[in-house]
């Protein structure tokens, strides 16, 4: 008979006071009233993990899940607009999405497991800023814009200046994110594309995913635009990458000598899920066939 020890581990929520706003106003009031240690409070799949982990600090709790005035998806034709507490699922199931962002709807596709996607938000995707956000490098391809709420007004944050680093973003102590706008691309037809790689298919934290929104006209890359996450300390776009294929003719000589210059772009780590080198050699390899499909028309 084998000896061994039982270990119990349990984890103990800190005291919290909780506060459910019924409005938006009431929200940003309670907010703007209490200390830096309150937090905001939505679909909960990652907070309340964290809570239990003692990752934040946390004094009072502003559940704003029951807000349906943040829940929309409205197509007003020159952009998309999203509100914070739709669901993962919802963006899922858009046709909307599903036509004007075919990447972001891939990319809610592969959102963790169906319970999970009707519960995480695309604001709390945004605002947990983990690199490997599933929703973010499908909304830096498309040049999203998030717009932030508080006691004081509102602003409007490019996507690609919200993420300052792993697990932190633009957003004031003070501010609630309430919308993503993603502006609707003119003619010629921009073509797209999404991947993620994880150490199952889709379904869990990514290993690297990439998103791609290309612009080909008369065998000429005339605009393309290339995210990143799992890559670097936030999700990134690849701008070297994109420099040395913008306004080039279309070639699987030219795509592979800008596919090399993503060394120069990210910053990949070494992890449970995968090493800094893997990463990178795998990234390349998928964002090189990636492109080679899209040009001939194709997409993931």
């Amino acid at each position: 008979m084998v000896d061994y020890e039982v270990v119990a581990v349990f984890y103990r929520l800190p005291e919290i006071r909780y506060y459910r706003p019924s409005t938006l106003d009431e929200a940003l009031k309670l907010l703007g009233e209490l200390s830096e240690k309150a937090r905001i409070l939505a679909g909960g799949t990652d907070l309340v993990l964290d809570l239990k982990i003692k990752r934040y600090n946390v004094s009072d709790l502003i559940d704003i899940s029951k807000l349906n005035e943040l829940r929309y998806i409205i197509d007003e034709g020159d952009r998309i607009r999203i509100g914070a507490l739709t669901s993962i699922q919802e963006i899922a199931d858009s046709s909307v999405i599903a036509e004007k962002a075919p990447s972001l709807k891939k990319a809610a596709d592969e959102f963790a497991y169906w319970q999970i996607r009707n519960m995480a938000t695309i604001g709390g995707n945004l605002c947990n800023a983990s690199p490997a956000a599933d929703t973010a490098p499908p909304l830096l391809v498309h040049e999203a814009l998030v717009k932030t709420a508080s006691i004081e007004g509102e602003r409007i944050i490019p996507i690609t200046e919200f993420f300052k680093g792993p697990r932190q973003t633009a957003l004031k102590p003070s501010e609630i994110l309430v919308e993503v706008a993603i502006p609707s691309k003119p003619q010629p037809p921009w073509r797209h594309a999404y991947y993620k790689l994880g150490r199952r298919r889709g379904h869990e934290i990514s290993v690297t995913s990439i998103a791609i929104a290309a612009s080909i006209d008369a065998g000429v890359f005339q605009d393309i635009r290339i995210a990143l996450g799992s890559m670097a300390p936030t999700p990134v776009r690849a701008r070297s990458v994109e420099v040395s294929l913008k306004g080039r003719k279309v070639s699987e000589s030219v795509i592979e000598e800008a596919v090399e210059k993503l060394s120069s772009d990210v910053k990949p780590i070494s992890d449970v899920r995968a090493s800094a080198e893997y990463r990178l050699h795998v990234s390349k390899a998928l964002l090189k066939d990636m492109l080679l499909k899209l040009v001939k028309g194709g997409g993931e």
